[in-house]
């Protein structure tokens, strides 16, 4: 079990103190890694409290990722606080729904900035400091529609493909540095964010119909994916989407 050990690591999660990037830095946490979260919500205790109750430190940046500077100011100030950077989680991003008319650049534009390449500018830097080291673990956190059409949200699935895309790219030019970069591919969550379709019975229905679990994925359900991908268990793990749907994607 030491293989999935993360003790003595250090980790960034993008937007990692609301949503499912919480799951994902408490994870991390619960693994015994040491966390850096970077966000543009103000920090309110409640995701500090929940990982230094695990024993790790937390460090919190408030900042807007999608700045020009911004993910330089991240590594370096995580490698400051807390000595080095062992794992990146971009987990940071946004959705906003439109029929195609309504969709134009106002809404694509904020998607793509925020969604893919402020995960990029994070990983480049990242790398600055993952090759010397010889170890890295990179996460972009894809979606079901990495894989699949985007009705009423164009650049999201424009947004995912391209991180699915990127996630490739980076582990071909880094898995020479023992450097792995991964995907996970959340399906549908009982989240905040998805708490009026669940409460209609209409498209909670709908949702259910196409779920062979027949359930909504709870948070929990993502931090076992996250810590493999974090640790020694996955080295020989590379620019792999991980989905984890409940078996959506088979329907």
């Amino acid at each position: 079990m030491d293989y999935f050990s993360l003790r003595g690591k250090n980790a960034i999660v993008t937007g990692g103190n609301t949503g499912l990037g919480r799951a994902f830095a408490l994870a991390l946490a619960k693994g015994g890694a040491n966390l850096f979260i970077p966000s543009i919500m103000e920090d309110d205790g409640t995701t500090r409290e929940l990982i230094e109750n695990e024993g790790v430190k937390m460090e919190f940046m408030k900042i807007d990722i999608t700045k020009e500077g911004s993910a330089k100011k991240v590594i370096d100030g995580c490698v400051e606080v807390l000595g080095s950077v062992d794992i990146l989680v971009n987990s940071a991003g946004i959705c906003k729904i439109a029929e195609v008319q309504e969709f134009g650049r106002k809404e694509w534009d904020p998607m793509i900035n925020i969604n893919l390449t402020a995960a990029f500018e994070l990983s480049y830097e990242a790398a600055k400091i993952m090759i010397p080291q010889r170890s890295g673990k990179i996460i972009n956190i894809c979606s079901m529609f990495s894989f699949l059409g985007g009705q009423w949200s164009p650049a999201y699935a424009a947004t995912k493909h391209g991180l699915a895309g990127f996630t490739k790219a980076y582990c071909d030019e880094l898995a020479q540095y023992n450097i792995q970069v991964n995907g996970i591919a959340p399906g549908y969550y009982a989240t905040e964010i998805t708490t009026q379709t669940r409460s209609n019975p209409e498209t909670n229905k709908r949702v259910l119909d196409h779920i062979p679990a027949n359930r909504w994925g709870e948070t929990l359900d993502l931090m076992g994916t996250t810590v493999f991908l974090a640790s020694k268990a996955s080295d020989y793990v590379n620019g792999h989407i991980l989905a984890v749907d409940g078996g959506y994607l088979v329907r």
